[in-house]
């Protein structure tokens, strides 16, 4: 059995279907969720739902029993992940698991990305359980752009402070793609340690991530760069608070030092296909969220 953590999650719930796509019986798939209510709709189609909450450690053993490999999918609690996740590795490596899948940050273990540590943390549980893993080290997804849509709409421009920094952007469809291929290959061969660099085929700027918004749009759109400490301005002037604004100019920081923008060309590999370009990916984001 394959277990996905995070099962109706935007990323969980693609590897879900990934896997299916991919033939795996829905019976021998196991959703592993906080609420298991949530994914009536994967049940209804066959596959095992079972409750798992990265905060109640008990859940997580008999949500494990009989998996033979585990996708770990990342929290989205940052700061609480490294217990969380150590939470999983142990229940993990207590039930018997023979493969673990973590999805991680792109060169985890040396990156100055400021949300690499628990990341690396993560990858440092793993090892310690000696429990044979997988480390999808991800980069950035074209789904964290949908909000500069709404923006651009409203100003005509995309305010950054990334400087001509590129980032080498996958779609999450993309990303949860190659886990599932990582977990049939890690069912096939469980006792193989891998480790991918996953990102988009194409490093882009923030100039024609504002052509692509101005495309879909149908209005012209700018892109206006500022220093990083007039983009926290901007942003606690906003209403953030000055601990979310110092993270956010952080992180285009991260992309003006050119730490997003490797093209590996793993991910490619992995799934057989060239990545989502960036203007069908920011297309199918608006879309996705209509629905």
């Amino acid at each position: 059995m394959i277990a996905v953590t995070g099962a109706t999650g935007h990323l969980g719930r693609l590897i879900v279907e990934a896997l299916l796509q991919r033939g795996v019986e829905p019976a021998q798939v196991v959703a592993a969720v906080r609420t298991p209510a949530k994914a009536a709709e994967l049940a209804d189609r066959g596959v095992t739902v079972r409750e798992a909450d990265y905060d109640r450690p008990d859940t997580l053993a008999p949500a494990l029993d009989g998996v033979d490999v585990l996708v770990l999918v990342s929290g989205s609690d940052v700061g609480q992940r490294v217990r969380q996740h150590g939470a999983v590795v142990d229940a993990a490596k207590a039930a018997g698991v023979k493969h673990l899948l973590y999805t991680s940050i792109v060169h985890a273990d040396t990156t100055p990305v400021l949300l690499a540590p628990e990341h690396k943390a993560t990858e440092e549980l793993i090892a310690d359980a000696g429990i044979p893993a997988t480390f999808l080290r991800n980069g950035w997804y074209i789904e964290n752009y949908r909000a500069n849509l709404d923006q651009a709409r409203e100003s005509g421009e995309i305010l950054g402070s990334v400087g001509d920094g590129r980032v080498a952007a996958a779609t999450r469809a993309d990303f949860a793609e190659a886990a599932a291929v990582a977990a049939l290959n890690a069912a096939a061969n469980p006792a193989q340690a891998r480790v991918y660099e996953l990102s988009g085929d194409e490093a882009w700027d923030y100039a024609r991530l504002a052509d692509a918004v101005g495309q879909i749009i149908g209005r012209p759109v700018t892109y206006r760069d500022v220093t990083t400490a007039e983009h926290e301005a901007i942003l606690t002037g906003a209403g953030l608070d000055a601990g979310t604004a110092s993270f956010v100019a952080g992180l285009d920081a991260n992309i003006r030092d050119g730490l997003l923008a490797e093209t590996s060309g793993d991910l490619a590999r992995l799934i057989g296909r060239p990545t989502t370009p960036l203007l069908d990916g920011l297309t199918a984001a608006l879309e996705a969220s209509k629905v």
